[in-house]
């Protein structure tokens, strides 16, 4: 189980620190886990940050994504793509002067398109630049409001600013743009139970994650812990179907199949912890390794 005490100090995944102040959470976990020998669940992170890239072959990326009489819409040539996608390497490859540099050429010749701004944001983030990275990400919603992405992105950069309900109010966004969205929901569980004090919309948000990716550790341990925390019982694991010829399925027998793999574990389990990831109470986990985002749909 995790917890928060006042002196805490809650650490992004690019290592820019924000303290928080708040209430050390009920060792509940810790009876669920009461004889079972399993380290407790880590705390909760948020989903990794990757650099958005247009389709190969695709004519713009994030073409028609100016806001309306603001902007101009500069159509997109073959070669401002080609410069936009030496950027993205250049950011895959850690060199971020380079990326910078190319995502900012790009910004100026297409004002209208979000995908360099959305970039440019996590370079910021990356480098603890926290203001530049905000103001780079809501021109990127501004441009194109409707992405989830970008949305996503700047509640990341509000989380580690201590901006907490803004984060909250991003990520939502995020979700109503696009309702399979997945790391939208994921960051709007930690930054609802860590940061803000809200199971019940946190255990909402990491069930709905879990729903749409199948993801089972650690979620399932962070889901576990929020249900007994909100007085909710403990998800019950998928009972197997009797064994063909078995005599009327009777309750109690014992040549009864097993789950199937990949089917939920017991919450009780403990079994929480990812591989590499399993932490003490209290101890930060490592960051989430770099998980893909989607490219953008034409618009972005």
């Amino acid at each position: 189980m995790w917890s928060r005490a006042s002196t805490d100090m809650a650490s992004g995944q690019h290592g820019v620190a924000v303290r928080v102040a708040g209430a050390v959470v009920p060792a509940i976990v810790a009876l669920l886990l009461a004889g079972c020998g399993s380290a407790p669940p880590t705390k909760p992170t948020e989903a990794a940050s990757a650099p958005i890239a247009g389709k190969a072959g695709a004519a713009a990326p994030g073409a028609a994504g100016a806001a309306s009489g603001a902007v101009p819409n500069v159509p997109v040539t073959a070669r401002g793509k080609a410069d936009f996608d030496r950027a993205v390497g250049f950011m895959r490859s850690g060199n971020n002067t380079e990326a910078e540099l190319e995502f900012k050429q790009v910004a100026l010749q297409f004002p209208q398109l979000s995908a360099p701004y959305v970039n440019l944001g996590i370079l910021y983030r990356k480098a603890g630049r926290l203001e530049q990275s905000e103001d780079a990400l809501k021109t990127a919603v501004e441009r194109n409001d409707g992405s989830a992405v970008a949305w996503t992105e700047l509640g990341a950069t509000q989380r580690l600013r201590g901006e907490f309900p803004n984060a909250a109010a991003s990520y939502e966004k995020a979700i109503s743009d696009d309702p399979n969205f997945a790391p939208a929901y994921r960051n709007l569980g930690v930054v609802s139970d860590l940061y803000l004090g809200d199971p019940e919309r946190a255990l909402t948000a990491f069930e709905h994650y879990k729903e749409l990716t199948g993801e089972e550790k650690p979620v399932s341990g962070w889901i576990a812990e929020l249900r007994a925390r909100t007085g909710k019982p403990p998800l019950k694991r998928p009972s197997a179907a009797p064994a063909a010829g078995s005599s009327d399925g009777a309750a109690g027998a014992s040549d009864a199949a097993p789950a199937a793999p990949g089917a939920s574990a017991d919450p009780a389990s403990g079994q929480s912890a990812a591989p590499g990831q399993n932490s003490a109470p209290g101890q930060k986990p490592a960051d989430p390794p770099p998980a893909a985002a989607p490219p953008p749909k034409a618009g972005e």
